[in-house]
């Protein structure tokens, strides 16, 4: 009989719902019951809207537990453990039977997730043993040279899985082909978007792959050194990266003469970010490794020719590093027999927002917004309708609910207006305001932005302020017109992608909301109830008790009602600062 396993999800989704004080509830009970299982730490498994997690492996299959505080731990070691009983009713998932969450589980291919929230993050060993650096002792062993491995990249149609969507093989292509004797490999992990905590939980939870992801690219491109670039937001992240630098160089697998192949040295260096969203930009990102200010610099010439300190350097994200190993050791065809035509593979994407399953979830390339919303997620809350989609994190664009049916592909997604970008998909209900929402991207990329560019530094500024007036009310005839021209030449005139794209959000809710705009500002109301200077709050006669709470709680004394008579709010003195509609209990305040 094998020892039971009892695996604890502490990445920082976990950490923050207790899955802290969880494991160490666990550790107490072992050591004070004497009892013989073993227990061990993991990273996100990507089912957070169930955190704490808590996997537990047994004789008779996998069990993994959902919302596991301090108050269910004794109860499930208990019934589990002691009893050989599962707790049914906590049980997110297993291999045994169906939960009610499976289809959040079902719908998924896991090749960048691969490991993540299944090995111990910080042990080199459980990585070798789930085939890890395999594929570099394939490269060893069946002597693979540079350009086959490019070779077998460029067949498996990948792409880079940031911003652009370039072909990865191609991008590797330009720079072993740039003669020279230093070069450079360079992992992006400071994307700041919804996206960026795909970024963490990779680097947390799976660190070796991008470890060998950046060795094999090293190898493929020529390069002896590698950088990867990571926001100090992040401390999780860096420390396990730390420890699977230092347990790769024990190894062998950074140094010199890597994997008994002549020649090839790679080490990797960390360089903690400062967390500035340009800094996802390549040129930005190189000048601050340099020591220089975050900006971007004008391409041509691209990094390929000339990035960092003027030698040919190749930049990859962390997504797009942790596929490399799956397709060297497993081979091009395998992976795109996954995807679409021009889309192969996989995408990591963060759903988050009005969903019911918030979490990371991996889906093959090809697959629809709705199958991703509707099983994976499991809807909308509180069955509200589904409203829009914002993909592609602070620069993307918003895709409405009649285009729920696209597929996730480079292109179609482009066609809509919105961008892949690095995975953030931020669902909206009815009650979300596409103005209100176009105005927090919008002030979050104008915050963002470095400043080199007047129109991206300016132009932002002036379309923030016309989105700010329209959601308070004081919005003008021809202010729509305005933000299109702006948000156009904005697009047309800035240097790096951050401009290019921070009008998304803007142009998209107007061209599949123009009617939400004109209500704000013909009107001067919001259809979805949300703007505040807008609102109207209303006694309703009926449900009026004449209780006077809302009396008591109005800091402006705009409530007129005697008790046991129905009150009237005083409009002209209304403040709407919301305090009686949040006191009322009888629901006989109404919104509009």
């Amino acid at each position: 009989m094998s020892k039971t396993t009892i695996i604890v999800g502490l990445g920082s989704c976990g950490l923050a719902a207790g899955a802290g004080k969880t494991y160490n509830e666990i550790q107490r009970i072992k050591e004070t019951d004497k009892l013989n299982f073993e227990l061990k730490k993991t990273s996100c498994i990507g089912a957070c809207f169930r955190e704490p997690l808590v996997e537990i492996i047994d004789d008779s299959g996998s069990y993994l537990y959902g919302n596991v505080d301090v108050s269910k731990v004794d109860e499930i070691i208990e019934k589990h453990i002691q009893k050989f009983s599962p707790v049914t009713e906590y049980i997110v998932a297993s291999d045994k039977f169906k939960s009610k969450d499976q289809a959040f589980f079902d719908g998924q291919v896991k090749i960048a997730l691969r490991n993540c929230g299944h090995i111990d993050p910080e042990s080199i060993e459980e990585y070798e043993k789930n085939k890890g650096y395999e594929a570099i002792k394939k490269i060893s062993k069946e002597k693979l040279t540079p350009e086959q491995i490019i070779s077998v990249v460029m067949d498996s149609g990948m792409r880079g899985r940031g911003g652009g969507g370039f072909s990865t093989g191609m991008k590797w292509k330009f720079a072993s082909n740039n003669v020279s004797n230093q070069k450079y490999v360079i992992c992006n992990a400071d994307e700041g978007d919804p996206g960026a905590f795909m970024d963490r939980s990779l680097l947390e939870g799976d660190p070796h792959s991008i470890l060998e992801g950046m060795i094999i690219c090293g190898y493929a491109i020529g390069a002896s050194e590698g950088y990867i670039y990571c926001r100090a937001e992040y401390p999780l992240a860096i420390k396990r990266l730390n420890i699977a630098i230092e347990q790769a160089k024990n190894k062998g697998y950074l140094g010199k003469d890597i994997f008994g192949i002549p020649g090839f040295n790679f080490d990797i260096k960390i360089k903690e970010g400062a967390g500035a969203f340009v800094c996802g930009e390549e040129t930005a990102l190189i000048a601050s490794i340099e020591g220089e200010r975050g900006m971007p610099r004008r391409r041509p010439p691209f990094p390929a020719e000339s990035g960092l300190w003027e030698n040919p350097t190749n930049i990859n994200n962390v997504e797009t590093f942790a596929n490399i190993p799956w397709i060297i050791y497993n081979g091009a065809d395998k992976y795109n027999k996954y995807g679409t035509e021009k889309s192969k593979g996989t995408k990591v994407f963060a759903l988050t927002g009005k969903i019911n399953n918030g979490g990371l979830v991996e889906v093959p390339m090809g697959v629809t917004i709705e199958e991703i919303i509707y099983k994976l997620g499991g809807g909308i809350p509180g069955d509200k309708k589904f409203k829009a989609v914002q993909l592609g994190g602070p620069s993307g664009g918003c895709i409405p609910e009649y285009l729920s049916h696209t597929p996730i592909d480079y292109d179609s997604v482009n066609a809509t207006g919105a961008i892949m970008g690095s995975g953030g998909m931020v669902v909206m209900d009815e009650t979300t305001c596409v103005v209100d929402i176009a105005k927090f991207f919008l002030d979050f990329t104008q915050k963002e932005s470095c400043g080199k560019c007047t129109f991206c530094r300016i132009g932002t500024k002036r379309m923030l302020e016309i989105l700010t007036r329209i959601t308070e009310g004081e919005g003008q005839e021809g202010d729509i017109e305005t933000l299109e021209e702006l948000s156009n030449t904005i697009k047309d005139s800035s240097l790096c992608g951050l401009g290019q794209t921070a009008p998304n959000p803007v142009l998209t809710t107007i061209k599949y909301f123009r009617d939400e705009y004109e209500a704000h500002i013909r009107d001067k109301k919001c259809p979805a109830v949300k703007c505040k200077k807008l609102l109207t709050y209303e006694v309703i006669p009926e449900n009026c008790t004449g209780c006077t709470v809302c009396v008591k709680g109005c800091p402006v004394d705009a409530i007129e009602g005697e008790r046991k008579e129905v009150h009237f709010i005083k409009q002209e003195v209304c403040t709407k600062c919301g305090v009686c509609f949040t006191k009322c209990k009888f629901n006989a305040i109404k919104l509009s």
